[in-house]
């Protein structure tokens, strides 16, 4: 069973500056308390194509999330784009756009569980799965606004 999360924030701050901060994720524990741990496997091209990091996650619930993301496409200031695998396996995506000085960041993730306890409490525990994933969301947009000296007012759907 598949899951697809779009989160939008909009980050009072400008578009360099949010684009830095999202494509340093090995610094991402020392300001998204969600994030457990980054490792870089494999650093990739100049431009991060083909680099792999290893993410491990803990939202509201518990238990942790850990998988691996291989950077298949990026674009400066605007996309990247990934291919997952590990706990959860599928394809996100972050885009980027200016609106005036602030910055609309929009995450979309498209996965599936591939752990045997989370395939089976799918059918009962989907809801709660959404509401985990939305809480470490806010949290990091909220965390990214302190970061950055700027606003983030929270907006998820689907």
């Amino acid at each position: 069973m598949a899951y697809r999360f779009v989160t939008v924030w909009r980050i009072d701050a400008p578009i360099e500056a949010v684009c830095d901060a999202i494509s340093h994720s090995l610094t991402w524990p020392r300001w998204w308390r969600n994030v457990e741990r980054v490792d870089e496997l494999d650093p990739g091209d100049a431009r991060g194509i083909g680099s792999v990091r290893r993410y491990t996650w803990r939202g509201r619930l518990p238990y942790r999330l850990t998988f691996d993301v291989r950077v298949t496409h990026a674009e400066l200031l605007r996309t990247v784009e990934g291919a997952i695998s590990g706990d959860v396996e599928g394809h996100g995506r972050w885009s980027f756009a200016s609106d005036g000085g602030a910055t609309v960041v929009r995450f979309e993730w498209q996965v599936r569980a591939t752990r045997g306890w989370m395939k089976r409490l799918e059918p009962v525990a989907r809801p709660l799965f959404r509401w985990n994933h939305d809480g470490v969301m806010r949290s990091g947009g909220e965390a990214l606004a302190r970061l950055l000296d700027g606003r983030a007012p929270h907006r998820s759907t689907a």
